[in-house]
């Protein structure tokens, strides 16, 4: 859902005409990139190093200044009892910004586990799949508020990159559509389905922060420098 607004100023605009358009999860919009099936992705921050010549692109990317509200560790016993944590196999970012979170912010050691049957104290869930489950347990860690509580910077999730050098006249069409998408959000609304317990509208306007501005940049270069450090 968080892309939807870009999605919807593609698809209203010329651009859709010069471009073949894919829509994948996450992580396999970024190994499109990473192999080269693709010259640009909006793909998780965190496999950015593993594209060979990224290059970030757009003035646009999906991010939070605070409690994001679809980015969760969700677990019925407090941080500080958590020893055990399920990744989501979804996004690679969403996992490393939880493991980032925990060594350095919570200072708790805790095992990660891949295994989907495995039973753990508590579990990463991002998108669409967490919405209106929030109160569905005891402690759920919204990961860009704890994020801003240990920087004071606000978060990036997903950044537009390209894997090659791509036309500066294209960059700035493809610039005008994810605007003439922002600036629609209303319209976009009315087309799309509700969640019981869940303000779509909120997320749009007040949780999701779309502009790549120099604060995001800053906190992604430090959320990329604590990868390496894991």
């Amino acid at each position: 859902t968080n892309t939807k607004p870009f999605i919807y100023g593609i698809e209203q605009s010329e651009i859709k005409n010069i471009i073949d358009l894919s829509l994948d999860i996450p992580s396999d919009c970024a190994t499109k990139l990473i192999n080269n099936q693709v010259d640009i992705g909006l793909i998780p921050v965190a496999t950015i190093p593993l594209v060979p010549n990224a290059q970030l692109i757009t003035n646009y990317c999906i991010g939070a200044v605070g409690a994001v509200n679809s980015v969760f560790v969700f677990s019925n016993v407090p941080f500080t009892a958590i020893k055990t944590v399920k990744l989501d196999p979804q996004s690679r970012t969403s996992n490393n910004l939880a493991k980032v979170l925990f060594k350095f912010h919570f200072k708790t050691e805790v095992i990660f586990s891949n295994d989907e049957l495995e039973e753990t104290d508590a579990h990463i869930l991002i998108g669409d799949r967490t919405f209106g489950h929030k109160d569905d347990f005891a402690f759920a860690y919204d990961l860009s508020e704890e994020w801003m509580k240990f920087t004071g910077l606000p978060f990036v999730f997903a950044a537009w990159v390209a894997n090659k050098p791509i036309n500066e006249l294209f960059v700035q069409q493809f610039d005008k559509a994810l605007q003439m998408g922002l600036n629609q959000r209303k319209e976009l609304l009315k087309t799309l389905s509700t969640y019981p317990n869940f303000d779509l509208e909120d997320y749009f306007f007040n949780k999701l922060d779309f502009s790549f501005n120099e604060d995001k940049r800053t906190a992604l270069a430090l959320f990329l420098q604590y990868i390496k450090e894991l």
